[in-house]
């Protein structure tokens, strides 16, 4: 029986990816003042630009999870055209929207067709790779059931590392103390960050300065990708492509033969909490 991957627009990939392997989208949501915006892969209702010229501004955004009944929505749609489901949802450690999609799977769980939730502890373009990966074996026409199996055992070897520009974005997420922010921020600190086993944002170190921030990045890859897992990178960036094209520079010097696929914005579901500048370099690894 054929199936259809549902994946969420936190995984920041390109529209053209959801179009080449007919993925079933299910965005989440933004407010910035009183308006509120679906989070669309191709930013129709607001230019991703836009958006970050906005928080810049001093604006502030705000976002909303997937509720149980959108994903009922979604699942019963394919049920109804006789396809079994595979939901690879954003991390259980940074949205309710996983707990979202396992109350609505479990409203299915006597049907004859098969729904089946995957918890990527992944973000942004690192739940993108986890998909893109996942979608690559559905294309070589692996089962709905290989295809789960395939995805957990990516989960522990998806890595994220990423430095964020402003802290006050992350003070305003509670990520870090008024404090910190303040003081980091006048030193030109810079977090090095990592999303652990739990799918959960930690801090792993500090740099002084962008430049040196940016080089820990690509010597996490260097110490711990795994390619034989698959020698894709991914990198995504707070609307801050002349740092992308840079990281993406260093990472070639490596001469590791990666092939760095996808260079893409952060979306603003996770816009919202990184902030303008914000670089994040996403690849499989021995262990997250």
């Amino acid at each position: 029986m054929s199936y259809t991957i549902i994946i969420n627009s936190s995984t920041d990939l390109p529209q053209s990816v959801v179009e080449q392997f007919n993925l079933k989208l299910l965005p989440l949501k933004y407010n910035i003042g009183d308006k509120t915006y679906i989070n669309y892969l191709d930013h129709r209702e607001l230019g991703i630009a836009e958006f970050y010229d906005t928080l810049r501004n001093g604006e502030l955004a705000t976002t909303s999870q997937i509720n149980v009944y959108e994903y009922e929505q979604a699942i019963q749609e394919e049920i109804d055209s006789g396809k079994d489901v595979l939901i690879l949802s954003f991390s259980s450690g940074l949205s309710g929207s996983y707990n979202a999609a396992r109350l609505a799977t479990e409203n299915f769980k006597d049907s004859k067709q098969k729904v089946l939730l995957v918890d990527t502890k992944a973000a942004s373009l690192g739940e993108g790779l986890l998909v893109y990966l996942t979608a690559l074996q559905k294309e070589q026409g692996k089962t709905i059931l290989e295809a789960y199996e395939y995805a957990n055992t990516l989960v522990p070897h998806i890595a994220h590392w990423f430095t964020v520009d402003d802290l006050m974005f992350l003070r305003r997420g509670g990520r870090v103390s008024g404090t910190s922010a303040r003081i980091g921020t006048l030193l030109r600190v810079k977090p090095v960050m990592h999303v652990d086993d739990e799918g959960k944002l930690i801090v792993k170190s500090k740099s002084l300065g962008r430049k040196k921030a940016l080089m820990t990045l690509v010597s996490k890859l260097e110490e711990t990708i795994d390619t034989s897992i698959s020698n894709l990178v991914f990198i995504s960036h707070g609307d801050s492509l002349e740092d992308a094209n840079l990281l993406k520079e260093e990472i070639l010097k490596l001469n590791l033969d990666l092939d760095i696929k996808i260079i893409n914005y952060i979306g603003p579901v996770i816009g919202a909490h990184a902030g303008p500048g914000t670089m994040a370099l996403f690849f499989t690894a021995k262990h997250k």
